[in-house]
């Protein structure tokens, strides 16, 4: 048997669109995600910067255009967000902000991190490894990031040295794609592996003789197709859980990078697109949804009712949108409950609702001809 061709890659470092063939005659999809993230237009090294009244300060933060780099824009917005901490302010009237300032807010910020208090020569010269790594890799939160998510944790992801800018400025990086453990066969079936493994394994076991391999394979990748919005509803119970009330990071989600917040038991995403920055009302994005569903809220999380909306939900009349959003908060609960044991009898019904609604949520996913996924690095920009 040949061996399975290599992905070509086009001279701008982006693959081709159509699907291509992989071992064993496996089609991948059309149009795959970039393995470079293509070079961004001269104007697009200039950003918005939009004031807030945060904390009762008056607080800047940086918008995204189309296509920007938001690594780098959810890392800024996270320190910015806690400059009593982390030290990084702008000049009250900044309006504009370039890619090369964002960067040297951010190298200054590396440069001036505490080493260890041990006096242990290793762990200095190991402390002065990492920064001098991370100096190396800054430039790439302004193209794109190496990031390959594990599915056994929120904060679980392949090493990379791109991983050490998060470590350095102690700025905590999230994602919500996670197996559902009360799914033994998918749990059996994905691991540990990282997705980039999952997907070898995937066209590794459509070709093997062996009926349970094959089988565990289309185990796998119904798994990816039924979370193709790279959330599951046990990741963001397991999200929602991780996440310390008040707490500043960055969330993973569809090859973008948001800074994420947790206020009173919920999860809200700062919204940075640009076309919202003279609407005063609409600062965060309720994250309750797998599905994409959520509503603007103001810098105080009150609902906004700023016209437009996200996810198709947010266009809604206000009492609808907030019925929504308590639908939303119910499942989640009763899919907590279920994850921690609970079995108060008042919430055996949206327990049992919660493993109902799953499952048909899952069996709508199967693919009725699967075709798993190119291997790509998941190297992004926003």
């Amino acid at each position: 048997q040949d061996d399975a061709p290599e992905p070509q890659t086009a001279e701008d470092g982006v693959s081709p669109a159509g699907p291509q063939a992989a071992a064993g005659g496996v089609t991948l999809p059309a149009d795959p995600p970039p393995a470079r993230t293509p070079v961004r237009d001269a104007e697009a090294d200039f950003y918005c910067v939009k004031w807030i009244n945060w904390k009762g300060e008056r607080t800047p933060i940086v918008t995204q255009s189309a296509n920007g780099p938001c690594p780098l824009l959810a890392v800024m917005n996270v320190l910015l967000l806690q400059w009593k901490a982390s030290g990084v302010k702008l000049p009250p009237q900044k309006e504009v902000i370039t890619a090369e300032e964002l960067m040297a807010h951010l190298g200054d910020c590396i440069l001036s991190t505490q080493p260890p208090r041990e006096p242990s020569e290793g762990l200095q010269l190991n402390f002065q490894q990492n920064i001098n790594d991370t100096m190396t890799v800054l430039p790439k939160l302004s193209t794109g990031l190496d990031v390959n998510v594990r599915f056994t944790g929120v904060s679980d992801f392949e090493y990379t040295p791109e991983c050490i800018v998060f470590d350095l400025l102690n700025v905590p990086l999230y994602h919500g794609w996670l197996v559902d453990p009360q799914s033994p066969e998918v749990v059996q079936a994905v691991g540990k592996l990282s997705y980039n493994q999952l997907v070898e394994k995937i066209i590794t076991c459509k070709q093997a003789s062996d009926s349970s391999l094959v089988s565990e394979g289309l185990v796998a990748e119904q798994f990816l197709e039924a979370t193709a919005s790279q959330l599951s509803y046990h990741g963001l119970c397991e999200l929602t859980a991780a996440v310390r009330e008040g707490e500043l990071g960055v969330f993973f989600r569809n090859n973008h990078f948001s800074t994420m917040t947790k206020h009173e038991g919920h999860l809200y995403l700062l919204v940075t697109d640009q076309g919202f920055l003279r609407e005063e009302g609409v600062v965060w994005e309720t994250l309750h949804s797998v599905d994409g569903d959520s509503c603007f809220c103001d810098t105080d999380f009150r609902l906004s009712h700023a016209p437009g909306g996200a996810g198709g939900a947010a266009a809604a009349p206000p009492d609808h949108r907030l019925q929504q959003r308590q639908v939303a908060q119910d499942y989640m609960m009763a899919l907590c409950l279920q994850r921690g044991g609970g079995q108060a009898p008042s919430a055996l019904g949206d327990l049992e609702l919660a493993r109902r609604l799953q499952q048909e949520e899952y069996q709508h996913h199967q693919p009725q001809h699967p075709h798993p996924q190119q291997q790509v690095p998941a190297q992004v920009s926003g």
